[in-house]
């Protein structure tokens, strides 16, 4: 299976970017569908998690600013993000397994993406 993240760039602080990930090779209907992120020089960081049933988790620095929704009929994972502020910079990636994770290692997962880069300038 592959998950392959688009929609990263870069803004300024408060602007909003959505981030989107794609799913092939895996009925991923079935798996928690994930956001991680990296902050250069960093550890590994659980953003936000929603299940096969919609349920969302998000990691409290970016609840009420981020939004994590599916589209199972695409095989689609989206992140929009609001509010973006400098400490969000990093490089995210979409996870998958069937298991509810907060890990720090991409390897953790069943299955990750490439990463995509989101900047925020102050």
């Amino acid at each position: 299976g592959h998950l392959t993240e688009s929609g990263g760039g870069s803004v300024q602080t408060g602007g909003s970017l959505r981030l989107s990930c794609g799913a092939s090779g895996f009925s991923s209907s079935d798996y928690y569908l994930t956001w991680v992120r990296q902050a250069p020089g960093k550890a590994l960081e659980w953003v936000s998690s929603i299940s096969p049933r919609n349920i969302t988790y998000y990691t409290e620095s970016v609840k009420g600013r981020f939004t994590i929704s599916r589209d199972d009929a695409s095989s689609k994972v989206s992140l929009q993000m609001n509010s973006l502020q400098p400490e969000d910079t990093g490089v995210y990636y979409c996870a998958a397994d069937v298991l509810f994770m907060k890990r720090s290692r991409l390897r953790d997962y069943a299955y990750w993406g490439q990463g995509t880069q989101i900047t925020v300038s102050s």
